[in-house]
């Protein structure tokens, strides 16, 4: 049995009851994991924030589809996935990712390091976006969201033994995209 975080289940039925506030503290709760997500999936601020949104509406008009006896952030990846997939499919091909990629200041390392930490996060992010959609899902839902192999077969529909192949390939292919692009981890 999946463990259910109460305080979300709370959120969720008050919600449905048509609490505003509850929904809001809910967004507040996910706004971070979920913009992360499409940013990953989408490789654009602008879009991955224009996603957010509408991921969460999407969410608060489906709200009562979600099963409860279940994990409220699976089906919340699994809402978030699913849009993130089918914006891609409507816009290919891909953007280039060379003008997209930003970094956060970190307080502890110099201006070298931190340009050394910035290259290597650009060049992750290009090797990502070289990957097929269902290969970048899993990897980004795993890696970038720390979600079990059981959450990301709850959100895929895929069996566990495909969700560690997918995993595989992914990490495979993104080292031989680093390789090519000369890249040292």
């Amino acid at each position: 049995m999946t463990e259910i975080n109460s305080e979300e289940l709370t959120l969720v039925r008050a919600t449905i009851r048509g609490d505003q506030i509850a929904f809001q503290r809910i967004v507040e709760l996910y706004q971070g994991p979920i913009f992360n997500l499409a940013y990953r999936m989408l490789h654009d601020g602008h879009e991955a924030e224009d996603a957010a949104q509408e991921i969460f509406i999407r969410a608060y008009t489906k709200l009562e589809t979600f099963d409860q006896s279940r994990k409220f952030s699976t089906w919340l990846f699994s809402v978030a996935s699913n849009y993130c997939i089918d914006r891609l499919r409507r816009r290919r091909p891909i953007v280039p990712l060379d003008d997209l990629a930003f970094a956060l200041p970190s307080t502890d390392d110099g201006p070298e390091r931190s340009a050394l930490r910035g290259e290597l996060r650009d060049a992750v992010q290009r090797a990502l976006a070289t990957l097929p959609d269902h290969y970048r899902l899993v990897a980004v839902l795993r890696y970038w969201n720390d979600l079990s192999y059981q959450e990301i077969e709850n959100i895929t529909g895929l069996s566990e033994s495909a969700v560690k192949t997918r995993l595989h390939r992914a990490r495979n292919m993104v080292a031989a995209a680093l390789d090519k692009q000369g890249a040292e981890l």
